[in-house]
């Protein structure tokens, strides 16, 4: 019985590893979008019943992006070779400049088009909460992204990226879902 668990496992990070790095990532994203509501549940003023649609649209946009965070995480390692600390340095620094902003627009942009809204307004909302998050991004991932740089090996990123990002993911729906009065 191990010994077969062990084999899906080797499988689902090997054979399969696009795969296993798109399902968790839309998961996560998704768990994240479930522990906001229930924590906006506990707000008498947000008594509502669980909105499955929107948490569907998160877990459609982490499928979404699973894919480029598996490329991302590949081709930092083909790119930046080697191991130790300068090496997660120049990786964590990639990151930040390229992948999060990145990311955090693609997020946006993305989830207003499945929410039926325009171009321009998934813009307008980049406009209105990249800045934030963005700032505190650079307080969460350094930390998080050394760990994952120097000590993890490339099939494990992406699933370490998404178990950190289930308290990132919480924080993005808060954000996503909260309105900006201008």
């Amino acid at each position: 019985m191990m010994n077969n668990f062990r084999k899906v496992i080797e499988k689902l990070f090997s054979k399969y590893l696009i795969v296993t790095n798109t399902i968790s990532c839309g998961g996560l994203l998704a768990l994240g979008d479930v522990i906001t509501q229930r924590v906006e549940q506990m707000n008498p003023a947000e008594r509502k019943k669980h909105n499955w649609h929107r948490t569907g649209r998160m877990f459609c946009m982490g499928f979404i992006l699973g894919p480029f965070g598996h490329v991302w995480y590949g081709a930092l390692d083909r790119f930046i070779l080697g191991s130790g600390g300068k090496v997660a340095i120049k990786k964590i620094l990639a990151d930040q400049t390229v992948a999060a902003p990145f990311f955090c627009s693609a997020f946006f942009i993305g989830m207003s088009l499945l929410e039926g809204k325009t171009t321009q307004e998934g813009v307008q909302e980049v406009k209105d909460k990249f800045l934030m998050v963005y700032m505190v991004d650079w307080c969460v991932w350094p930390p998080c992204q050394f760990i994952n740089f120097y000590f993890l090996p490339t099939q494990f990123r992406v699933l370490y990226v998404s178990l950190i990002t289930l308290c990132w993911n919480t924080f993005l729906s808060w954000i996503k879902h909260r309105k900006i009065v201008h």
